[in-house]
């Protein structure tokens, strides 16, 4: 798909402030480009498309997503191959569940046309903000809120989406210890567990501070009803590799339908490594830690990409999980997805666009 039917206002910045980030010392989330494209929903149509320069909003106090938490976002990454052109891994699953938790918290859809027309035009005009370095990527922010100032709970009749870009390195400078959660949840049943939106992250908040209080970077979040069976972990879907199998939990309306989860679910089919979707009993991953069974534990995600744990804590013992080899699967998944990403390798699934 081409930009140049989609008609938008664009407004360059007089100075870049690229010459202010220290690109060889990314930290995760603290720098953002230039520019960002807006859009706003009013009178039942997406209008007002620009791209902006990179600057602070002007919000009435009663607006409506600030109280009643109408808010939504993705995650995606962009990177460089070697002939300087930018890409994009899967952005179409990412437009694809932004619609989805749309769907879910009564907000409008986003047309294909305005996500990734109004994307790509952006990363072409902050391309420079692209960093080669290893371990570095364009982490690209899509969100959409409600607008409406009115106090009052009902779904919104005005809403802003925007998408801004932050030059990043790596999420976790070392594997991460993880415990397992028996108390909180970050999901129930018919909730909104399988929506990007921002209540689930800030109800993880409070358990994941006693997590690190007691010296564990992160949780692994269980099933609401009995603490049985493995869910999330953090900001990330977890994955294990146990008796020559990948085994991960099968998406349910409790567990967000990672991107780079099942981009490893098929890499590893394509490979012809045999993998099994579904419940993972917390005990069933217990065991086999006790008798070697277990490979490797790990968080697959956007920002994190594939985040191998260091300790799985539980029920007040951590057990260390064995150091990650160069021949283990989760070393090469994780060498063959920044491959694939910086147009290193051959693409065989059709998931690299170019911006």
């Amino acid at each position: 798909m081409t930009t140049d039917t989609l008609a938008m206002e664009i407004q360059r910045v007089e100075a870049s402030r690229i010459h202010e980030v220290d690109f060889d010392n990314l930290v995760f989330g603290r720098h953002y480009a230039d520019h960002m494209f807006v859009a706003d929903y009013v009178n039942g149509e997406w209008t007002n498309l620009q791209i902006v320069p990179y600057a602070n909003l002007s919000l009435s106090p009663a607006t409506a997503s600030l109280h009643y938490g109408q808010a939504i976002f993705e995650g995606m990454k962009a990177y460089k191959n070697d002939a300087g052109e930018v890409l994009m891994f899967r952005p179409l699953d990412n437009w694809a569940r932004f619609n989805k938790s749309a769907v879910r918290m009564c907000m409008p859809e986003i047309p294909e046309e305005i996500f990734m027309g109004g994307l790509t035009e952006l990363l072409r005009l902050d391309s420079a903000w692209v960093p080669t370095a290893p371990d570095t990527s364009l982490y690209i922010r899509p969100y959409m809120f409600s607008t409406d100032a009115y106090i009052g709970v009902k779904a919104s009749d005005t809403y802003k989406f925007i998408i801004f870009t932050s030059p990043v390195g790596k999420y976790y400078s070392k594997p991460p210890r993880v415990k397992v959660e028996q108390h909180y949840i970050r999901a129930a049943e018919g909730g909104v567990g399988y929506a990007k939106c921002a209540g689930n992250y800030a109800g993880s908040l409070y358990p994941a501070r006693l997590a690190q209080q007691q010296g564990y970077d992160q949780i692994i979040w269980t099933d609401a009803r009995d603490h049985e069976y493995v869910e999330e972990s953090g900001t990330m879907n977890v994955m294990f590799f146990m008796d020559g199998k990948l085994i991960t939990p099968a998406t349910s309306d409790t567990i967000l339908n990672g991107v780079t989860r099942k981009s490893i679910v098929d890499i590893a089919r394509h490979w012809g490594i045999p993998v099994e979707e579904r419940k993972v009993a917390v005990k069933e991953i217990i065991d086999a830690l006790k008798e070697s069974r277990l490979e490797a534990a790990f968080g697959a995600g956007t920002a994190v990409v594939v985040s191998p744990f260091g300790v799985i804590g539980y029920e007040g013992v951590d057990y260390e999980l064995p150091a990650v080899t160069e021949d283990s699967f989760v070393a090469k998944v994780k060498a063959f997805l920044t491959d694939l990403r910086t147009g290193k390798v051959e693409d065989p699934f059709g998931w690299i666009v170019k911006a």
